[in-house]
């Protein structure tokens, strides 16, 4: 009998262009998993473009969704997950959704990308923080933010792994079972960091990954994606999940890299999409080249 692996996945979309369900859904899919979307905003392309057009769900839409798959009972899933949202009102109702999900299936995993900023900046409403401390942190079994967004829900300020892992201890604390630091610029101008920590184990994973001196737009939604696809398959081995996550970024940006020196438009911004289509082999197989550390817990 095959294992259950149907996802809803709620989280932005773009007509043109990878991020949010866009990014998620192609690698989850020719990975084995039934994926439902949800849009949390609808858009022409992505901000970094020189306009942009669309529509921002709001709660009483996302209810109206939810309502027409529980009177169907299509409501029945194995994960949750969550990403880019710019309305408070609706994350809230993403906490009650979590909940009418996990009374359908009480093995539900809920993997989270706390999307808020990054480089010291917010670039959703400020109030999205205090729904993300006060209503979702524990409820999720699995959280990615980036450096920037552990700081904004831990009040800690990253200097040093170590307060990576005291702010990662602080989500322990309310109640998150599981946190990766998707990116952190602690070790040096040549390597990022990717930390977790899965409480039920007494050590961190950590990872130092090569910086491509380039900017990409959606490798915070696809890293969330794709951990969440190597924690079901390997059953929860997060050393090797990490291991498979970056190494199939690495090699999708290398192949964007090579794509757009090849066949590259004039619009600077538009070559930088992500080539996940032309990518499937190293989706589907990543070829691990950048291993992780394991240090116990003090």
């Amino acid at each position: 009998m095959e294992s259950f692996k149907r996802v809803l996945s709620i989280q932005s979309h773009v007509v043109s262009g990878y991020v949010g369900n866009k990014c998620a859904v192609f690698p989850l899919q020719i990975m084995g998993f039934e994926v439902d979307a949800i849009n949390s905003v609808q858009l022409s392309n992505h901000t970094g473009y020189k306009t942009y057009y669309g529509q921002i769900l709001n709660e009483s839409n996302l209810s109206e969704l939810i309502t027409g798959l529980v009177e169907n009972e299509l409501h029945s899933y194995s994960h949750l997950l969550t990403g880019y949202t710019r309305c408070p009102l609706f994350l809230k109702k993403v906490a009650e959704v979590y909940k009418i999900l996990k009374k359908k299936n009480p093995g539900l995993i809920y993997v989270c990308d706390p999307v808020m900023g990054d480089d010291k900046k917010m670039y959703v409403p400020k109030e999205i923080l205090d729904v993300y401390k006060n209503e979702i942190i524990h409820l999720t079994d699995i959280l990615t933010p980036n450096e920037y967004e552990l700081e904004l829900l831990t009040g800690i300020t990253i200097s040093t792994p170590n307060d990576i892992y005291k702010a990662m201890n602080i989500l322990y604390t309310q109640g998150c079972k599981t946190v990766v630091v998707s990116s952190s610029k602690i070790s040096s101008n040549s390597v990022m960091k990717c930390i977790g920590r899965n409480f039920s184990h007494e050590e961190y994973v950590e990872l130092d990954i090569p910086i491509i001196d380039q900017s990409f737009i959606g490798t915070g939604d696809f890293f969330t994606a794709l951990l969440l696809i190597w924690m079901d398959l390997t059953n929860n081995d997060l050393k090797h999940s990490i291991e498979k996550t970056v190494a199939t970024i690495q090699a999708v940006l290398k192949r964007t890299i090579k794509y757009t020196t090849e066949n590259g438009s004039k619009n600077p911004i538009s070559n930088k999409e992500l080539k996940l289509i032309q990518s499937l082999s190293d989706i589907q197989n990543p070829q691990v080249t950048i291993f992780g550390t394991v240090n116990k817990v003090e």
